[in-house]
């Protein structure tokens, strides 16, 4: 078990493409963090310069407080866990599981005991002489999971780990990462590109965007304060909807006028622009999709639409809806909150009226892209 410190880390290619700019993070001991962010972002270049399976272009890395820059991978004492399962074919699934205890030299039975343990921990005891190409996708991921599990090392990497896994299995495999992580009890490094992976395991989250850092936090920080409009709209699904409007203040309280309509800002939202004294502006309104409700009918704070798309996900409906200047807006209805009439009634061209509460909110400067509160 280690701490993790990335001090102005940086990654330049041969061609001079950059691809992380001076990144820096402390991960304490037994944490465990998540990076996420769309293909090409540089999260898995950052994980495997903590590995030392890529050259490091400037900056340092420590494990337990000792730079690791120099070290050759097998001496910097981690596990590394990868896509693609990296499994020797012609090994069974036991010999895959020893092999890298067998390069130290350990004693046949304590490698019989720790190979086991991690197999029944894993729930692959059942395939021990069995070879990779009999397993399933799922079976070869925790096979290639107990393979770093045995080394007990000091930080366990993964890098998209779930990625060519079937939805179903995911969603399974997520499970066992979490149960695993408690018994193992060490320090997590996960890449991924999946914002639900990253929401449902990490500790904390770095998203990155172009090789830089867009926020660290954990997943509530992330997701309810999103620093700037890339955030705001990677994490949570479907993204959030962005609306180009003016904020004003009158008599000591804040509006916003989404097309047309006029909503009081309320809550904390409130209390912030107050105390930043944010004045009239043009801003970007964000509203998450599951923070529009349908409204009875016009009123001062109801915004007309047509519904374009109805998406039946089981318990909810993802209406894809258009105001009257063609703006397009997601928005996710409880498919507990309507009747089986009401859902009926839910198709292509049907008049609707949405609104949102005004402490929900999130406000974005249309230059810096940044959020006024937490930008």
């Amino acid at each position: 078990m280690a701490s993790v410190k990335l001090t102005d880390v940086k990654k330049v290619y041969d061609n001079n493409v950059t691809a992380v700019h001076d990144f820096n993070l402390e991960i304490a001991d037994k944490e465990f963090v998540v990076f996420v962010g769309p293909s090409g972002c540089g999260k898995s270049t950052t994980l495997r310069m903590i590995a030392g399976l890529e050259d490091i272009s400037g900056g340092t890395v420590e494990i337990d407080g000792t730079v690791v820059n120099d070290l050759q991978p097998k001496d910097r004492d981690i596990a590394m866990v990868f896509q693609n399962y990296a499994l020797y074919p012609h090994m069974t699934v036991y010999d895959n599981i020893a092999f890298s205890l067998r390069l130290k030299h350990m004693p046949e039975d304590e490698i019989y005991e720790k190979v086991t343990n991690a197999a029944e921990v894993l729930g692959i005891t059942q395939y021990l002489t069995r070879k990779p190409r009999a397993l399933s996708g799922g079976q070869r991921q925790r096979v290639a999971i107990g393979r770093a599990m045995v080394r007990n090392s000091k930080v366990f990497l993964m890098d998209e780990p779930l990625s060519n896994l079937d939805a179903k299995l995911r969603n399974q495999m997520r499970a066992e990462i979490i149960l695993l992580r408690q018994k193992l009890n060490t320090t997590f490094i996960y890449v991924t590109h999946d914002q639900t992976e990253a929401m449902t395991l990490g500790d904390r989250i770095v998203i990155m965007r172009d090789g830089i850092v867009e926020q660290v936090g954990t997943p509530t920080e992330v997701f309810e304060m999103p620093h700037n409009i890339f955030v705001a709209e990677f994490i949570g699904a479907p993204k959030m909807n962005m609306i180009e409007t003016t904020l004003e203040e009158e008599d000591g309280k804040y509006y916003v006028r989404p097309f047309g309509a006029k909503i009081e800002v309320t809550g904390e939202k409130s209390e912030e622009l107050k105390k930043k004294k944010v004045g009239n502006r043009k801003v970007v309104l964000g509203v998450r999709p599951e923070h529009i409700v349908l409204a009875d009918g016009p009123s001062q704070g109801a915004i007309p639409c047509k519904l374009e798309v109805n998406e039946m996900m089981g318990s909810e409906l993802h209406l894809h809806v258009y105001t009257e200047d063609e703006t397009r807006l997601i928005v996710r209805i409880p498919t507990i909150g309507l009747g089986l009439e009401q859902r009926k009634e839910m198709v292509y061209g049907k008049q609707l009226y949405i609104t949102f509460e005004g402490k929900v909110m999130h406000f974005f400067d249309p230059e810096t892209r940044k959020n006024l509160i937490y930008g």
